[in-house]
């Protein structure tokens, strides 16, 4: 696939950098590239609702980055529902790895998957320049992972993509859990343990109410003092210094410094202060909050026929309105107009 003309989408130098109306800077965008998914977790999907939107083609969803890019993105994320599952994803990634940010920088290129589909395609997605891969793993025991995702043979399968991902230096490799009180809050010193056995960064996420069915309370909600207390009881942590102020995890290490454990908790400890990132979902929308409740349709500007600089300034503006904070929680709090699977990780 040959590269796109990058000067037919540049923004006007005119344009500011990707600030809010807060001050905030916007340099991470999460692009889903589709809203399929070969699993079905208890608590992200009712297992009866597939695909609810289209897919762009690969060179459309390059033409819309590279616009972000210009404007000064500086790290993208590929996501889905689950991004493996598309053609021509190790192609995008190659185009993706040859753009540059303002500065003359290459980007910071990542992907999020479910694991089930990398062990063949790691090699080949670090060889195309992705940077490194975020794994979705939600237990360390066979049985209660497969409960979870509804998949028999899962837990195999991602384990070993786990394990070819290292191997193929898609590092720090990071393992994403979301902890459910009474699904599989017991699996928190395991996973302690697996981070140290595999050499593998565990982050733990609080459960938010982004699931297609109702499931979400706050009493299912395993707050980030929890965690700690738990691990440390069992493994003494130290925390680590924030390395950026956008940075959504609080990090700790172990008493010996081997290992590293992450929890990000939108729910108990809110980083929407210091948020700097945007999304693009599968069909071609700005969502400038995972819990907005508006979505911006820059594809169907590009499909009108609007120039380079007029979407470039469509996305400053979009940008400018993104909201100050999530509402979880409290009163008159409504749910995104998508679910998960569907807005893109």
């Amino acid at each position: 696939m040959a590269a796109p003309s990058l000067s037919a989408f540049s923004a006007l130098p005119s344009l500011p950098a990707l600030t809010d109306s807060l001050g905030r800077v916007i340099h991470d965008l999460r692009v889903s590239i589709t809203d399929r998914c070969n699993y079905k977790c208890v608590y992200c999907r009712t297992g009866e609702v597939g695909a609810q939107y289209p897919e762009l083609g690969i060179d459309e969803y390059l033409r819309l980055v590279g616009l972000f890019v210009d404007l000064g993105i500086r790290k993208v994320r590929i996501t889905g529902g689950e991004p493996l599952l598309r053609r021509g994803v190790v192609e995008l990634v190659r185009e993706l790895a040859r753009l540059r940010t303002p500065s003359g920088e290459p980007l910071d290129l990542a992907l999020t998957t479910n694991g089930h589909l990398l062990e063949s395609l790691a090699a080949p997605l670090k060889a195309a320049g992705l940077s490194r891969v975020t794994v979705s793993m939600d237990a360390v025991d066979a049985a209660t992972f497969e409960r979870i995702t509804r998949v028999e043979g899962s837990f195999s399968a991602v384990l070993a993509s786990i394990r070819a991902a290292r191997a193929a230096g898609l590092t720090p490799l990071k393992i994403n859990c979301v902890l459910l009180r009474g699904f599989n809050d017991d699996q928190i010193e395991g996973f302690a343990r697996f981070a140290r056995e595999e050499k593998v960064v565990v982050r733990f996420i609080e459960f938010m109410p982004l699931e297609e069915g109702r499931l979400w309370s706050p009493e299912i909600v395993v707050p980030l003092r929890e965690i700690v207390e738990r691990i440390g009881r069992a493994l003494p942590l130290v925390e680590l210094p924030s390395r950026d102020a956008s940075e959504t995890a609080r990090r700790y290490t172990f008493a010996d410094g081997v290992g590293e454990i992450g929890i990000i908790a939108p729910v108990s400890l809110a980083f929407c202060g210091a948020c700097s990132r945007v999304r693009l979902t599968s069909d071609g929308k700005i969502r400038t909050c995972l819990f907005s409740q508006v979505e911006h349709d820059l594809y169907g500007r590009l499909r009108a026929g609007a120039s380079a600089e007029e979407l470039s300034a469509y996305i400053v503006r979009t940008v400018q309105g993104k909201e100050a904070r999530h509402h979880i929680g409290e009163p008159g709090f409504l749910k995104p107009s998508r679910s998960m699977v569907h807005i893109g990780g």
